[in-house]
């Protein structure tokens, strides 16, 4: 299925139905009095969080959700019938915008949570409420009011616990496979990952995290170059970034450099993610022998003056990749369970208006 994360779609609620003027027509009752019912409330429209959704693809073919009308009052003090409410489901991590006021709605992080984001209108009423003593006949009625309606914009962020980042071809999709079940492509060529990926890493029983690999970055990212930032967005719910470089480049590039662009680029796209946990990874050591990667990792630590954790691992012979899965599960367990909040600086609606 195609991985769609940005969606537009307008919803309507529905109108409340109107009031009645009805008067009691019996025999041998000719001033039966006013029984104009109520009209019903009408529908609102909800997004519901579903587990089992993983796209906004839907969203691409069906973009108007309208909920039903309330029924009008009758004679006989029958109320109309209320408006079914529209029930929209999403996937859990969707952020609800107000496309016109750019207001943050909701945001849908737990499974069965609901957001009612238009809603419908009220009920008119009928003609009993009006009568008195002096008022014994009342024509009045009111109508019922119309629903609310929206332009919504729906942004999907993956939730996870630790996210990578790093250059193309840096190894992080061979990683992710490394480590848990998640078959991602690789292949020899740059931006081989179009789309973010969610892995599982089962470090040992009821041990685990949730590990997102996204497609990777480059300088001048901020500017468009590349795939732009629009996948940083699904690293905004991490606890902890695992940022990926290879310690030994085939084009002779500088690692640390390396390591600063990124760190740049994150600073452009939200400086509150980019001041959340990093830790090192130096990959593709099986490329070097023992000597030579161990100062090589001496000399990129120097240059970037590291205090964070660093590890030289190798993605593809699995060397290293257990003592980090278990490195980061640690860490995990002292950390709070909600990272920081990550701002919107870099709106990526901004395009779009």
């Amino acid at each position: 299925m195609k991985f769609v994360d940005e969606a537009n779609i307008r919803v309507e609620a529905g109108k409340g139905g109107n009031g009645c003027v009805s008067f009691r027509r019996e025999k041998f009752i000719p001033k039966g009095g006013p029984d104009g019912g109520d009209g019903g409330d009408g529908g609102s429209v909800y997004l519901v969080a579903d587990p089992h959704l993983n796209t906004l693809v839907d969203f691409r073919h069906q973009r108007i959700y309208r909920a039903e009308n309330g029924e009008p009052g009758r004679g006989r003090n029958c109320s109309g019938k209320k408006g079914e409410d529209c029930l929209i489901r999403v996937p859990v991590g969707t952020v609800v915008r107000d496309a016109e006021t750019r207001e943050v709605l909701g945001d849908l992080t737990r499974p069965g949570q609901r957001l009612c984001v238009a809603k419908g209108g009220r009920r008119g009423i009928g003609n009993t409420h009006f009568k008195s003593s002096t008022n014994r006949a009342p024509r009045q009625s009111t109508p019922g009011t119309p629903g609310e309606r929206r332009n919504l914009q729906l942004e999907l962020r993956l939730l996870a616990d630790v996210g990578l980042l790093g250059l193309p071809n840096a190894g992080k999709s061979t990683l992710i496979r490394a480590l848990s079940a998640a078959r991602p492509k690789v292949a020899d060529y740059p931006f081989t990952t179009l789309h973010p990926n969610l892995g599982v890493v089962r470090v040992e029983a009821h041990r685990s995290f949730v590990l997102a690999d996204v497609p990777g970055l480059i300088e001048g990212a901020a500017e468009g170059a590349g795939l732009g930032h629009r996948f940083l967005r699904h690293l905004q719910r991490t606890r902890l970034l695992l940022h990926l470089v290879d310690i030994a480049p085939e084009d002779g590039s500088d690692p640390a450099r390396q390591v600063r662009a990124i760190a740049a680029e994150l600073e452009k796209f939200d400086p509150a993610l980019a001041r959340r946990p990093r830790w090192l990874l130096l990959n593709k050591a099986d490329l070097l022998d023992e000597d030579e990667r161990q100062s090589r990792a001496r000399a990129i630590a120097e240059a970037l003056d590291w205090q964070a954790p660093l590890f030289v691992i190798s993605a593809a012979t699995g060397e290293g990749t257990r003592e980090l899965a278990q490195a980061v599960m640690n860490a995990l367990e002292q950390m709070p369970t909600e990272p920081a909040p990550a701002g919107d600086e870099d709106d990526p609606w901004e395009d779009e208006a």
